[in-house]
C-alpha cells in the first residue's frame, strides 16, 4: 500500500491509534463517521499492508531502574559480515535500537542500562566482543529531551 492509497480515513484511524493504541475502534468509528466494522476492516487492510506492524505498550526505562541510556556507534572490520554482527546485537538484551547508517560508522546503537557498571559490562564483554566489531564511539545521553511518534497529520 503506497502513500497514495491511504485515503484521509485511513489517515484518521491512523493518527487516532499512534496518539492511544488502547482506543476503542467504536470510538475512532465515532470520530471518523464510520461503522466499528468498517474501522476493523481498514485496520486489517492496514496490517496486511505493513503500515501497521503491530501496537506496544511503552514502558519508561527510569522508572524501572534502567538509568543510562547509551548511544553506540560501531565500525565493521569486514562491511560485509553486517547480518553476522546484527545477529549477534539481537542477542543482547540491553541494545533496543539498532540502526545501519552512513558515514564513518556502519551501526548506530541504542543500549538501556541500570547503571555505568551494567553498560560497561555490556559494552566490553558483549559488544566489543562481536566478531567484525572493529571500533565503537560511545554517547551517553544526559536528558532525554522528548521522544514522539511520527506524527501521521503531517506527514501523510
Amino acid at each position: 500500500m503506497s502513500r497514495s492509497e491511504l485515503d484521509s480515513v485511513d489517515r484518521k484511524i491512523l493518527s487516532s491509534l499512534v496518539n492511544d493504541a488502547r482506543k476503542p475502534y467504536l470510538e475512532i468509528a465515532r470520530e471518523c463517521g464510520i461503522s466499528g466494522a468498517a474501522i476493523h476492516q481498514r485496520v486489517n487492510k492496514l496490517e496486511a499492508a505493513g503500515v501497521i506492524t503491530g501496537s506496544r505498550l511503552l514502558v519508561k526505562p527510569g522508572a524501572i531502574g534502567m538509568g543510562v541510556c547509551a548511544f553506540v556507534c560501531v565500525s565493521l572490520s569486514e562491511p560485509t559480515k553486517y547480518h553476522e554482527v546484527i545477529s549477534a546485537l539481537k542477542a543482547v538484551p540491553e541494545v533496543v535500537e539498532c540502526h545501519f547508517v552512513t558515514g564513518k560508522y556502519s551501526l548506530l546503537l541504542k543500549i538501556y542500562c541500570k547503571d555505568n557498571d551494567q553498560f560497561i559490562d555490556v559494552l566490553l564483554h558483549h559488544i566489543q566482543t562481536i566478531p567484525f566489531v572493529q571500533e565503537t564511539e560511545t554517547m551517553i545521553a544526559l536528558e532525554t529531551a522528548f521522544e514522539r511518534q511520527l506524527n501521521i497529520k503531517d506527514s501523510l
